[in-house]
């Protein structure tokens, strides 16, 4: 906070004035200058802990991305092969099939603590603009992959309900049941394609962030 004090003693000119007002407008010129210095040492140091922490989370869901690319890739192959059972079932109804399902389903997480906590704490408001621009691309990116993750999931859990509610040694589902259900993990596959392409177009964001920002 800053005080102004009025002068220990009586002016008698108006020398006297002018030098005391003099005084206290070079008071509190300092006086500012000072406290937004200390605001902008404050600000600068928000932003360095922020982009240091950033630049950390995105090397970690970097590293993550040819794992997810890879998961994705082969829950597609074991789809193409449940989808095969189906239709073989669809094909011959009566006929008893022995084959079982598959489904190997996986969501690696991409962190982004570090940037809700930059929003929070208002650092990339005191980011320049193309910087802050570039974190909130890349993280909204990221939060592209996280939807389509969502929607997997709760596409898978439509295809696979009808099969885990069936009783052990219970008859396969009729021929109408059954394309029922090969349209359900049609649609997860569709879904499991698009996300793959999300996560590679998320694979060369980061690529792209960390050639420019190197350590």
């Amino acid at each position: 906070m800053i005080e102004v004090h009025p002068p220990e003693h009586a002016l008698h000119n108006w020398r006297d004035f002018f030098v005391h007002l003099s005084t206290i407008t070079i008071g509190l010129l300092i006086a500012l200058s000072l406290e937004g210095c200390v605001e902008w040492r404050h600000h600068r140091h928000l932003v360095h802990e922020a982009e240091g922490s950033l630049q950390g989370e995105i090397k970690t869901n970097a590293s993550n991305v040819a794992g997810a690319l890879e998961d994705a890739r082969k829950e597609q192959e074991t789809l193409t092969g449940d989808i095969e059972i189906l239709k073989r079932i669809i094909a011959n109804p009566k006929v008893r099939n022995h084959e079982e399902f598959t489904v190997n389903f996986r969501i690696r997480t991409f962190e982004d603590v570090s940037w809700k906590t930059a929003q929070s704490t208002g650092a990339l408001g005191y980011m320049p603009y193309d910087q802050a621009h570039e974190y909130s691309n890349l993280y909204s990116q990221q939060n592209e992959v996280y939807l389509v993750e969502k929607q997997a999931a709760r596409d898978l859990v439509v295809a696979i309900g009808p099969i885990i509610t069936l009783k052990k040694g219970e008859a396969n589902p009729d021929a109408v049941d059954s394309e029922r259900i090969k349209q359900n993990f049609e649609v997860l596959q569709a879904q499991m394609v698009y996300m793959q392409a999300e996560i590679e177009v998320l694979d060369t964001a980061y690529k792209k962030y960390l050639a420019a920002h190197p350590e």
